[in-house]
């Protein structure tokens, strides 16, 4: 295991129904400790591994799932293939109740084959589990996931939206490093991932440290918290996490929100197309275009377009729905031609 110091900060006495604003606003991430311990949930996987499947199962209404296999061999790590073209699992869809016996059968292994349901919606593959096991979130509308299965590394990424994620069932490890350390996190492909997000390429348990010599700033700067059943991590937008599920049978229930319009679409499809558009211009080029982005995006002073009448701004004043369709639908005619 990697020896880092620096623990993530905790609250306790917190309630499901009543997160304070400290949690909601913080910009650092947070454990919070026995938050949905009385879930019904939780109270039935520390009755045992049976116990808690039998409770999923009571709220399942025959949906297939997505799940990962890998092999044995891969130590519950998912992961790229050995040239990175593509994933070290296969993925499957099948009934939850097959793919809960699967992993009951290897449930005493000691070295068990991968299986997976990564982030899968609550209210399509469990209708009526969060009415028992939930967050109130205060007029927010967050995407409710869940995680089942065998013991598993989730290599280190990012997220965009904040993120709550909730322990149900097993024990966890949280590693969490500020956006800053991108550079030394050594990440992946970008367009080619193991599971829809770019990853970092250490592998935690065995770090190469000739390789990826500046992974040890990243320690220096890295969290880490692990998780008892009823235990809850708030994750910031945008911090890297590699996650660990620590015991033979897992099960998570996380929540990703954002406090602001969709409309505004996802920063991801600016950066592909600054890298179409920007990234191989000649050096001088870019210093002027990164000027730009500073003057228009980055800084973005209100004195820098006082100048302009404000009924006249168009783009540069704050986005609106009605603006973001027009810049969408000028985007798609340019991209179309």
């Amino acid at each position: 295991m990697l020896a880092i110091e620096n623990k993530i900060k905790e609250m306790e006495g917190l309630h499901p129904s009543a997160l304070p604003d400290e949690v909601w606003s913080s910009r650092q991430p947070l454990v919070l400790r026995g938050l949905v311990r009385k879930w019904p949930l939780v109270t039935a996987g520390l009755d045992g591994a049976d116990a808690a499947r039998r409770y999923l199962l009571s709220h399942y209404e025959g949906a297939t799932v997505a799940a990962s296999l890998g092999d044995p061999s891969a130590n519950g790590r998912v992961f790229y293939n050995a040239d990175l073209t593509g994933p070290n699992f296969e993925m499957i869809r099948a009934k939850l109740d097959v793919i809960l016996g699967k992993i009951a059968q290897h449930e005493n292994d000691a070295k068990p084959p991968l299986i997976y349901i990564a982030s899968t919606t609550i209210d399509t593959s469990l209708p009526g589990l969060r009415a028992e096991n939930d967050l109130e979130f205060d007029g927010r509308a967050p995407l409710a996931s869940i995680w089942i299965g065998t013991r598993a590394r989730i290599a280190a990424h990012y997220d965009m939206p904040d993120n709550i994620a909730c322990v149900a069932v097993g024990r966890r490890r949280f590693t969490l490093f500020p956006p800053e350390q991108l550079e030394n996190l050594y990440v992946g492909p970008l367009d080619v991932t193991p599971a829809g997000q770019a990853v970092s390429l250490v592998d935690f348990h065995a770090p190469d440290y000739e390789r990826f010599p500046k992974f040890r700033k990243a320690l220096q700067a890295a969290q880490v918290a692990e998780l008892e059943p009823g235990d809850a991590i708030f994750i910031p937008g945008m911090w890297w996490h590699h996650v660990e599920s620590l015991s033979a049978f897992n099960v998570l229930l996380n929540y990703w929100w954002r406090d602001m319009p969709a409309y505004m679409g996802p920063p991801f499809n600016a950066l592909q197309h600054a890298l179409l558009t920007i990234r191989d211009l000649p050096a001088h080029e870019k210093r002027i275009w990164q000027d730009i982005f500073n003057h228009y995006v980055f800084e973005n002073k209100s004195e820098n377009f006082d100048h302009i009448p404000a009924a006249s701004r168009g783009v540069l004043a704050p986005i609106t729905e009605t603006t973001a369709r027009k810049l969408r639908a000028f985007l798609l005619n340019r991209l179309n031609r």
